[in-house]
């Protein structure tokens, strides 16, 4: 048994865990750094109608993209499967950085999703590989740094080439950092998995994604794009549900399916992915509104503002890090149900507040909405993980984040419902009042997901750590050694050791 229970830099897997970290920061850096860019990119390509959709596409094709990169990553192994993320995602970079109108940008836009839908649910998975669920939670918690890090220095930086030297360099900064996140995966992480013949489950995987797509899509694009009673909008939900029907009786037949039905069986595992749901719908109604609430009820400046919401991601880790010590003593749910109440607590603040808006309360109720998150969303992951063999960890994981992907999706469609009802009836979009009461409205409704969120927590059973994983023999290197993949030899109820 290895003695090292080192999380962190220079621990014998510190390597691995900066690789990791470096993976993230791809995506993490992506999503906050092409905001503060987008009027410059729409004064040179055009397109001002077209551009949600540089979001939109890129959330679509990550968020579909999720459950089949996760079974094949405990198909195949997950070395091989989030190096080809990575390197979709410097494909993408490369030719966003070429695009010459706002329809080829976002096509790219979409690549780059393909990619970072592999990159994200691996590096959590091989996490969760290489760590006990004693030292997850620190992992874990310097995994989500990355995000709070990129929280900063993404609209720091879009708006630095934007203004500066060129929007392109938003894309072409992604190719050094993949270049050297891939080469210090391949150096320092590696895997031994016992090559058998699978029976790729390709129609389960093509309708699960078409399905997904339809779906998201009729999400993210209704009330937006499309009128919710529009054809488009009951089209794609009708064609959506009919291919979810068709892809159960696949799967149910299926040697190998993508997505394991009986996963779905579990408590444990449903009612975390429930939990995820909700943290998704938190983060998006936070994210989304807090910067123009600020911006509008105060003219507070967009970096400042920016500033305000970030405070949520610094939160997250310093919570999520430490974490560990809650769940190892009390168990998995009541870790998550405290950080709940937390979260619940500084959404009614934040509720509050809006009335008389200042950045200071704005920030401080936005970090302690973060405080608690990662007290929710690191257990809930972890003891999820921790419930299935290395097999199903990928699919687990993938799914996992998946939910929170929906959970955002559906949130941005009811929040903006809310927000644009209360705005129409208070003068609409050009009165300054209007906006101020359609945040204050959609700020009630975080605190009516908070307490929902809070609901479904209850329902998760009550399981500690001794319950769900053995102890289990760790490498110096953190070298994973899992044999017979993807076979009937593994038994589903212990997790196999490592090598």
């Amino acid at each position: 048994m290895s003695t090292n229970t080192t999380v962190g830099f220079r621990s014998d897997r510190g390597p691995i865990l900066i690789a990791l970290m470096l993976s993230t920061s791809l995506i993490a850096l992506d999503s906050t750094i092409l905001a503060t860019a987008v009027p410059t990119i729409v004064d040179d390509l055009g397109g001002l109608t077209q551009f949600p959709w540089l979001f939109s596409v890129y959330l679509l094709a990550q968020a579909v993209s999720v459950p089949v990169y996760a079974k094949l990553a405990d198909t195949i192994g997950r070395k091989p499967v989030i190096l080809v993320g990575i390197g979709l995602f410097l494909l993408g970079s490369i030719l966003c950085g070429f695009a010459w109108s706002m329809g080829s940008l976002i096509v790219m836009r979409a690549v780059q999703g393909l990619g970072a839908g592999a990159v994200i649910p691996v590096a959590i998975t091989i996490a969760g590989d290489i760590y006990t669920v004693a030292e997850r939670a620190k992992a874990q918690g310097y995994l989500a740094s990355v995000w709070a890090i990129s929280a900063v220095v993404g609209p720091t930086l879009g708006g630095l080439f934007a203004q500066f030297t060129s929007w392109r360099w938003i894309f072409f900064v992604n190719i050094p950092l993949c270049f050297l996140a891939a080469y210090l995966l391949a150096r320092d992480y590696s895997e031994s998995v016992t090559r058998v013949r699978h029976r790729i489950d390709y129609a389960g995987a093509i309708l699960l994604t078409v399905a997904l797509t339809l779906l998201v899509l009729a999400v993210l694009e209704g009330g937006q794009a499309w009128a919710w009673t529009s054809w488009q909008s009951i089209g794609c939900f009708a064609v959506g549900a009919l291919l979810m029907t068709v892809f159960v009786t696949v799967e149910r037949r299926a040697a190998e399916p993508v997505l394991p039905l009986q996963l779905l069986s579990r408590r444990l595992i449903v009612s975390t992915l429930a939990v995820s749901l909700g943290v998704g719908a938190v983060l998006i109604g936070l994210t989304s509104y807090v910067p123009t609430f600020l911006e509008r009820s105060i003219d507070a400046k967009p970096v400042v503002a920016g500033l305000a919401v970030a405070a949520l991601t610094l939160g997250w880790p310093l919570s999520a890090s430490q974490s560990g010590r809650f769940y190892l003593r009390i168990g998995f749910r009541p870790t998550a149900l405290i950080g709940l109440v937390i979260t619940l607590v500084g959404a009614v603040a934040l509720w509050l507040t809006s009335t008389a808006p200042a950045v200071a309360s704005v920030a401080i109720s936005c970090f302690v909405v973060g405080l608690g998150l990662g007290l929710v969303a690191t257990p809930t992951l972890i003891a999820a993980q921790a419930s299935v063999p290395w097999h199903e960890r990928g699919v687990v994981t993938g799914a996992n984040m998946f939910s929170r992907s929906v959970g955002s999706a559906v949130g941005v469609a009811i929040f903006g419902a809310v927000a644009n009802a209360v705005i129409a009836r208070n003068g609409g979009a050009t009165s300054v009042p209007a906006i101020e009461r359609g945040s204050e409205a959609v700020f009630l409704a975080v605190v009516v997901a908070a307490v929902l969120l809070l609901a479904t927590g209850l329902l998760m059973p009550s399981t500690r750590v001794e319950q769900l994983e053995p102890a289990r023999d760790v490498d110096s290197a953190g070298a994973v050694n899992r044999d017979a993949v993807g076979t009937d030899a593994v038994n589903p109820n212990r997790e196999e050791g490592r090598s």
